[in-house]
């Protein structure tokens, strides 16, 4: 039994009224403005007869823990939940590390975390697993690469070792706001697949003009939306600028098809109707800039090719930004937007600067970045307040426009994603996208790897769910920012992006991976195409069946990681009541295993985890 040393004999009634009236007062020399037992233990002594122990348990629960606030998870729910905006998932004791320290500070540390080169690590794996290949009696000449499975190896190898969680974490979400696909030729080039993620995660915390400026030079993007080898006009063969790329930029990169406000809203003209902010007329002429474009560099060959405008796209480089060939550059001025004249008489490359600088500095830049990033990181439906805060710092931060670090942390420290009183608002939240919650699992319960490295194609996840990264299916992503499922929230006018690919297919995929996945005697966690399946990593359960003893302290330790507190009671009596029967005597049933087992499958299916609030 416990008890408080107060004098005489109260009764227990009484002496918590005594000493909520101490903690309010200055009877113990210090006065309180909130309650007991959030830490404030000054001048006040715990007794006890014994401490809580518990049979097979390493923990004690010792009296002074009562009042001394070291068993409030206050801190460490917050914190799980804004590493789970802002990382692919860490462990429980990183997110004590981050909880003891202002997030601001781990902002600013994680942008000083330098990145390790994909490019080049992609490249290795491919000369490794040539190796596997010869070494099991194959011919070389039938190996093929560096490819996407490659770069894939390489993306699962970085993100399962890495320090600068919030870059990678940033590189995805660029890489689903300016699009190339391995759904496409690009996935014979892992090299390039590599090298323009390494441009997103380089250019995460940089200006966004040096972001957009790279992304329009980079060969794969110029593959992919065909401003490689993009041609000037030739009236006489019927030769005219391609307009993918002019048309892209403006509507998926940077302004958008309409005028907005800063906080979003549309800008309404005196028929109450959107503004468009381009026309045919404008792609036209943005084509005519985004022309003479070619390989800056090629790759070595016995056929003798060199770099110049109209080598074919395999031999290039593709890790070197394409070069302007100027007899091939569209020659005079170019008609922008809103009466803006690029100039006769610059060369090539002035021209797109100047193009890229006009848009870049267009009012619509800050708001239409601002709610894309937000839906990626925090939220699905940001208020036009949350949207004007990013938009704002987009815009001037210490003088400077276009600061990615100033945005990203306007967005992750903004009242909308750390303050509680939003959680249970209607309108926050967000459904996690398929590969997120892959990520989590991996990341976040250890893993049996005999193999020693973290390759993973992932190509049975990507079947059944349709994701994978640099694998949209078009150039818009895997699903459109301003999608509306039908229903309550189409009713509510409110935005769901990743609903549109939560169907009657990818969610029973879903749901069947998690299935297979957490039955690591079944199933590998990781598909690694180079060795034997049984050697493929598996979760591994081992550190969880501790917890597993007792099933509420199994839920409570997933809750830290995976829900951050936020475990409904109705869900976590379901799992729980399914959870407790897994016991017996038989000394040949791990039963402590298919509690994790069964424990993880029903948490990583429930509304719970697959909503982020």
């Amino acid at each position: 039994m416990r008890y408080l040393n107060i004098p005489n004999q109260y009764s227990m009634k009484k002496a918590i009224l005594l000493l909520w009236l101490m903690a309010s007062t200055s009877l113990l020399g210090q006065e309180y403005t909130d309650y007991l037992g959030a830490g404030h233990a000054e001048g006040i002594s715990i007794s006890t007869s014994s401490d809580q122990t518990r049979e097979d348990w390493n923990e004690i629960a010792t009296g002074e823990n009562t009042v001394n606030g070291l068993g409030m998870d206050a801190r460490l729910l917050e914190t799980s939940r804004f590493l789970a905006q802002c990382t692919f998932g860490t462990d429980l004791n990183y997110i004590e590390n981050v909880a003891s320290q202002e997030f601001e500070d781990w902002i600013d540390n994680q942008t000083t975390i330098p990145t390790s080169t994909m490019t080049a690590l992609t490249n290795d794996i491919y000369d490794q697993a040539l190796q596997l290949w010869i070494a099991n009696g194959n011919d070389p000449e039938d190996y093929f690469g560096p490819d996407s499975r490659h770069f894939l190896y390489a993306w699962w190898q970085t993100n399962m070792n890495n320090d600068d969680l919030l870059r990678q974490r940033i590189a995805l979400t660029l890489s689903e706001i300016f699009v190339i696909s391995m759904n496409s030729d690009l996935e014979n080039y892992g090299d390039g697949l590599a090298n323009y993620y390494d441009l997103l995660a380089n250019n995460a915390f940089s200006n966004f003009y040096d972001l957009l400026m790279a992304i329009t030079l980079h060969p794969m993007m110029g593959f992919y939306l065909s401003h490689y080898n993009n041609h000037r006009t030739i009236p006489a063969a019927n030769i005219h600028p391609d307009e993918n790329y002019a048309r892209e930029i403006m509507q998926l990169f940077s302004i958008g098809l309409y005028e907005l406000n800063t906080d979003g809203s549309y800008v309404l003209d005196a028929n109450n109707e959107r503004i468009p902010t381009y026309d045919n007329d404008d792609i036209k002429e943005f084509a005519k800039v985004f022309t003479g474009l070619g390989p800056a560099e090629v790759i070595e060959n016995e056929w003798g090719v060199v770099p110049e405008f109209g080598v074919e796209f395999w031999f290039c480089k593709k890790d070197v930004p394409m070069a302007m060939y100027e007899e091939w550059h569209e020659e005079g001025e170019k008609y922008l937007l809103n009466g803006y004249v690029i100039p006769a008489g610059q060369s090539g490359m002035e021209d797109i600067e100047e193009a890229v600088n006009h848009l870049f500095n267009h009012p619509n830049v800050g708001p239409f970045l601002a709610k894309r990033l937000i839906q990626r990181l925090v939220k699905s439906n940001p208020s036009p307040q949350y949207i004007e805060n990013v938009a704002n710092a987009f815009n001037n931060t210490n003088g400077i426009r276009g600061d990615m670090k100033a945005v990203i942390k306007a967005i992750l420290l903004d009242d909308e994603a750390r303050s509680c009183s939003w959680i249970n608002h209607p309108h926050q939240g967000k459904l996690k996208e398929p590969m997120i919650r892959y990520f989590n699992l991996a990341r976040q319960v250890e893993i049996n790897n005999p193999f020693g490295q973290d390759w993973n194609v992932g190509y049975t996840f990507y079947q059944n769910t349709g994701q994978a990264p640099l694998a949209a299916p078009s150039v818009f992503n895997f699903f459109l920012p301003d999608y509306e499922p039908n229903g309550p929230i189409s009713e509510a006018g409110l935005n769901a992006p990743e609903f549109q690919i939560h169907n009657s297919s990818s969610s029973l995929g879903y749901i069947n991976m998690i299935d297979l996945i957490t039955y690591p005697e079944w199933y590998p966690i990781f598909e690694n195409w180079e060795i034997n399946w049984e050697d493929n990593a598996r979760l591994d359960f081992e550190a969880l069946k501790y917890w597993a003893k007792d099933p509420e302290v199994l839920l409570n330790r997933l809750d830290k990681l995976f829900t951050h507190g936020l475990l409904s009671y109705d869900t976590k009596n379901i799992i729980v009541d399914a959870i407790t029967p897994i016991q017996g005597t038989d000394p040949d049933i791990d039963y402590m295993h298919y509690r994790v087992k069964m424990a993880l499958y029903l948490l990583f299916v429930s509304p719970d985890y697959n909503i982020l609030k």
